[in-house]
């Protein structure tokens, strides 16, 4: 049960931490000499059941690591990753968590302090993080919950009053990241593997039950508890990539080790946002074989998914040839399970209420005619009549389509104004928040970009200047991780 809560309203409660530490290390956040504020999350805060005014005034020193919140157990978590493909077993190497803060409602949420420090976990690393990573995770979390996508999201942001030293010195600085939980793909891939090379066949099973119950609890009432699971994080992680997709979403760094299976967005490195339309788009300096590249995101959901599927074999049918084949059976529907998520938010796109055979290719044509001519992705889902890029004869079919339902033009244009943001966290304006902020100390960049985010299927007249691509002196063609 959580303890009574803290100064700042905490109540911790430290499930994860009473698994077996094969899954985690204990671990205090090291800290800083010269702490400072950034940015805090005033309305994250008051969903957390949190004291914002005592933390925005007194909380310096806990979202540092200076201060450990009474109640909290910190741990850095074990995990592995198949990192562009190979498998590599990894943790917590630059964060720690604290633990989970519970609602009155009983839902909990992980309480991360993400560069706090080196962890035995770190191989080498310095366990901190730059200044400006760490804007561009709360910034782009923070965008797209207000775009309605599941995604992790952040507190707080503190300058530590320390460099770090990447390709040069940069101020480091610590973020507070919020999730329903780190439990990720890669969690059960370390479990599996560990349990294997040190006899321990009931790690698995002690990880899955835990994930079931925080996450999945409708599953033990099924005759197979572990493949719904599967099932239903299959579900979910269809739906996820689907919404990324539908606003121009590139993850950047979709390692095994970066699917959490709440189905929340986890890991905000190289990401970015399309400009103009392209299929084939990598942005992440180290994707140089475009394995993460946009049209290749549901294939790779669905790699994960089957080394998801292999640990839980044990679990799923004592005879291993019959727990793959229904682990296998149950994967194969995946693409058709995104392929349906996916034409749903492009009918909300289009402004389409029903459904019909030929939606698929009218969307079709469209990304096609989008992509030959270099067409800005939102801003064409914005104006649909008067984008240059739409074929006149694609435009009179979309017209056409329109008809074939009995929605009259104003709920059309409601529906499409849910489904087409106005503004997204471009990558010019994220690497102008990052240099004001790391060259100069100025966050006003930083609380602009945050505010007009925060309304993002709204275009009033301030907006403007948000909804430009880029000039070619503004382009950002390569988006870095940060380690």
């Amino acid at each position: 049960m959580p303890k009574q809560p803290s100064p700042y309203g905490f109540r911790f409660d430290n499930s994860y931490a009473q698994l077996p530490e094969d899954l985690f290390t204990r671990q205090n956040p090291t800290p800083v000499t010269a702490p400072a504020n950034v940015v805090f999350n005033e309305n994250l805060a008051a969903e957390l059941e949190l004291d914002g005014a005592a933390l925005r005034n007194e909380g310096l020193a806990l979202f540092s690591g200076n201060e450990i919140p009474a109640g909290a157990d910190p741990i850095a978590q074990a995990y592995a990753g198949h990192q562009f493909g190979h498998l590599t077993m990894l943790g917590d190497g630059r964060a720690v968590l604290l633990g989970e803060q519970v609602l009155a409602n009983g839902s909990r949420f992980d309480v991360q302090l993400k560069g706090s420090g080196q962890t035995v976990y770190s191989r080498r690393g310095d366990g901190r993080a730059a200044l400006g990573p760490m804007l561009r995770e709360y910034v782009v979390s923070e965008a797209m919950h207000a775009l309605g996508i599941p995604t992790t999201r952040s507190l707080a942001v503190v300058t530590t009053g320390e460099p770090v030293f990447r390709e040069q010195a940069l101020p480091g600085a610590v973020l507070t990241r919020i999730a329903a939980s780190h439990i990720r793909v890669g969690t059960f891939v370390y479990a599996h593997q560990y349990g294997m090379a040190y006899q321990k066949p009931a790690l698995i099973k002690r990880l899955a039950d835990y994930t079931i119950a925080r996450h999945y609890p409708a599953a033990n009432d099924r005759e197979n508890p572990y493949l719904n699971f599967l099932e239903q994080v299959a579900d979910k992680q269809a739906a996820l990539v689907a919404k990324w997709m539908a606003v121009g979403f590139i993850h950047g760094v979709m390692n095994t080790d970066n699917m959490a299976l709440s189905g929340e967005t986890i890991d905000y490195g190289p990401c970015a946002f399309l400009d103009e339309f392209a299929a084939d788009k990598v942005f992440s300096s180290i994707d140089r074989q475009g394995r993460y590249a946009y049209q290749n995101q549901p294939a790779i959901a669905q790699w994960n998914l089957a080394r998801l599927a292999e640990c839980l074999l044990p679990l799923i049918d004592r005879d291993t040839p019959k727990a793959a084949e229904k682990a296998q059976s149950l994967l194969a529907t995946f693409s058709e399970k995104f392929a349906a998520y996916w034409l749903e938010a492009m009918r909300g796109k289009l402004g389409l209420f029903n459904a019909e055979t030929e939606d698929q290719a009218l969307v079709a044509t469209l990304l096609k005619a989008m992509q030959d001519r270099g067409a800005d992705f939102t801003n064409t889902f914005q104006d649909l009549s008067g984008a240059p890029a739409v074929p006149a004869d694609w435009l009179a079919q979309w017209k056409a389509r329109l008809t074939r339902q009995p929605q009259p033009a104003n709920e059309v244009e409601r529906l499409m104004r849910r489904h087409n943001p106005a503004v997204i966290p471009r990558n010019h304006r994220l690497e102008e928040v990052i240099r004001a902020a790391g060259e100069h100390g100025d966050y006003s960049p930083l609380r602009k970009l945050n505010a007009v985010l925060t309304r993002p299927y709204e275009s009033p007249p301030e907006f403007a200047e948000y909804k430009t691509g880029p000039t070619p002196a503004q382009r950002v063609d390569a988006t870095f991780c940060g380690t």
